[in-house]
Order: C-alpha cells, then structure tokens, then sequence
C-alpha cells in the first residue's frame, strides 16, 4: 500500500459535530430508514434492519431481561467510541444497568455499557463493519463483552477481555444451536438453538 492510500484510509472525512448534524437530518427526513455510524473517521451506511434481523435483538433481549431484571437493553443507541478515532457507533443493541442512560444525549459514552451486540445484516459492507471495524472500536472504548450473531455463517461470537490497542484479545465461537454463556459481568446462559429460525 502507497503512503498516499495508506494517508486516504486514516484522514477522516469530516469532524464528528458535522457527522452528527448529517445523521441528525437524515433520521428525520428518512423516519430512520438509513442509519448511520461514524467509525475510523468514515461514514458507514447501514439500511433498516429486516424482520428477521429485529425479531433476533427481541429474542435477545427478552433473554437477557429475564436473566438479569437489573439490566436494561437498549435498541440502536449511539454510543462515541472516540477511542477509535473519533468515532460514532450505533449497535444494535446494548445491556447496561438499569436507568443508566438517563440523561443522555443521542451520543453516550460507552462507559458502563456491559455488552453491545450486532446482528449481521446481508448487505455489501456487513463483512467490514460487524466482523473487522466493531470488534476494534467497542474493545477499544473498553466494552466488556463484544456478540456478535452473524447470520451468514450461522454462528455467534463472543469477543471479551477488551484491549485498547487491538480491541479484544478473546474470542469464542459457537454454532446457531449451542449454549453460549455470556461471562462476567453479565452471568447469562445462551441457547441459541431460536436463532436457526431467522436465517435466510
């Protein structure tokens, strides 16, 4: 790679409070059919999730509630993982304690996040932002846990010990139909047997 390639993949192409004016605009024009994330300094674009997609954060969350009713799970919140870069992420969703972000903006800060969780979408840029770029912001902003359900492969990732300078360095995989045991600081057992029903 040429240092002019190498300069064009690390510039940002705008600051973060320009960013956050697009993305401010776009959810209101388009009642949030496009969403995007500001990650390495990029814009990435993501379209509306489908049923499926949806239907897998549910069963999650229902999963994690009645396991642990002290914790909240969020959908889509914005999270600055300046850590990497300045960036702005958007999992799909996150378990935190309970109430914890009350009284933030559409931007909060990923302290106190105990697990975000991805759900991989069948478009072109899936690949780059759920399986290589998220693992390295969300270990560098100091998430705990990293899930990852990849429905093209038809496994789930569990990526722990968060290291800000590579991300995470532990990740375990199991197939759609094992148990997954999230670790501390969640304690939840995953039978991820459901997850077969929601692949394409």
């Amino acid at each position: 790679m040429t240092v002019m390639a190498e300069r064009s993949l690390h510039t940002p192409q705008m600051s973060v409070d320009e960013f956050e004016r697009i993305a401010d605009f776009t959810a209101r024009e388009t009642d949030d059919t496009v969403r995007f994330e500001f990650i390495d300094g990029r814009i990435r674009v993501g379209k509306a999730a489908d049923g499926d997609h949806d239907t897998i954060v549910v069963w999650l969350s229902k999963r994690c509630m009645q396991a642990r009713p002290d914790l909240d799970v969020y959908q889509g919140r914005g999270l600055r993982v300046e850590k990497y870069r300045g960036g702005r992420a958007r999992p799909d969703a996150v378990v935190v304690p309970e109430d914890h972000f009350a009284g933030h903006g559409e931007w909060a800060d990923p302290d106190g996040v105990l697990l975000a969780v991805e759900v991989t979408s069948y478009d072109a840029d899936t690949d780059r932002r759920d399986r290589q770029e998220k693992p390295v912001a969300y270990g560098a902003a100091g998430v705990p846990l990293y899930l990852l359900i990849d429905r093209d492969a038809c496994v789930v990732k569990l990526y722990s010990d968060p290291d800000p300078g590579v991300g995470y360095r532990l990740s375990r995989t199991v197939p759609f139909g094992a148990v997954l045991v999230l670790p501390d600081p969640l304690g939840i057992e995953l039978d991820t047997g459901k997850l077969k029903d929601h692949v394409d």
